[in-house]
């Protein structure tokens, strides 16, 4: 019998993603910078990649799939634990449903997160993977895409 496999980033309490949106909240009353999203959809899967500068706060959408998430970089990650973890250099990740990070730039960092998709569009790719679509930074920049 082969092993469960344990994600990397686990699935959020319901009392974590409260802690999670009360952090949103309070972010969303300072000034807001905008964040670049680069989107591709290629061969069945869609990745989505954004870049934080140092002391960038960024509060993520509510996942409601398990993704791969490659962060590179310097960054602290609050997915629920007791204390964020700080992940430095290049890591991929596996990341279970439903969870909604909060991350604190140290150093410039990239993250990019993929899952498989039947999507042909970015928007619907949006929308398979969040049910807060609406509020992605990328839904205001428009949907500009690398489809391949």
């Amino acid at each position: 019998m082969i092993p469960a496999v344990v994600p990397d980033i686990a699935p959020m309490s319901d009392a974590d993603l409260e802690k999670v949106r009360r952090l949103e909240g309070r972010v969303l009353a300072l000034p807001q910078i905008s964040l670049h999203t680069d989107h591709v959809l290629h061969g069945g899967m869609y990745a989505r990649t954004i870049c934080l500068a140092p002391d960038t706060v960024l509060t993520g959408a509510l996942i409601k799939i398990p993704t791969v998430l490659i962060i590179s970089g310097d960054v602290l990650v609050y997915t629920g634990d007791v204390m964020p973890r700080r992940v430095i250099g290049y890591h991929v990740l596996s990341a279970a449903a439903w969870r909604k990070q909060a991350f604190i730039a140290v150093a410039e960092t990239h993250m990019t997160m993929v899952f498989p998709t039947q999507a042909t569009t970015v928007e619907q790719a949006e929308n398979e993977f969040t049910d807060e679509a609406d509020r992605l930074m990328s839904r205001r920049q428009g949907l500009a895409t690398k489809e391949q």
